[in-house]
């Protein structure tokens, strides 16, 4: 067996590349309806001070949303293929590829309840309290 055929592991990197994705949403519409709602609009001010690229995420919240939801998308059906794709035979290795599922697993089920939270705030959210 050479080098090319080694068996690898799945990789965990779909799966943090998509929490960082529907992180975005969270910063782009619920972070400010939170502190707003918690009266803290002079911090909102300041933080779109701070940071002016706040509102252009929250002007093109669509596609911010389109985005994160397409890389969810592709991240899941990526580690519902690699489900199935064999682990090394070393116990070791094995494990450590496990592991790496599981977490690969939990960081994309992470992702996928911060994308609803942001999804909440920016489109359900505002049609019924306002």
């Amino acid at each position: 067996m050479t080098d090319t055929d080694e068996i690898r592991p799945p990789s965990t990197l779909p799966a943090f590349l998509s929490l960082f994705t529907s992180t975005g949403t969270l910063i782009c519409c619920a972070l400010p309806a939170l502190l707003v709602s918690l009266g803290a609009g002079a911090v909102m001010a300041g933080l779109i001070e701070a940071v002016p690229q706040l509102v252009w995420l929250g002007k093109h919240k669509a596609l911010v949303f389109a985005i994160a939801g397409v890389l969810l998308a592709v991240s899941g059906a990526w580690q519902w293929h690699a489900r199935s794709l064999p682990c090394p035979a070393d116990k070791a290795q094995a494990a450590a590829c496990a592991r790496a599922r599981q977490v690969s697993w939990i960081v994309w089920g992470l992702s996928v309840a911060l994308y609803a939270t942001g999804f909440f705030f920016a489109f359900l959210a505002t049609a019924i309290f306002y």
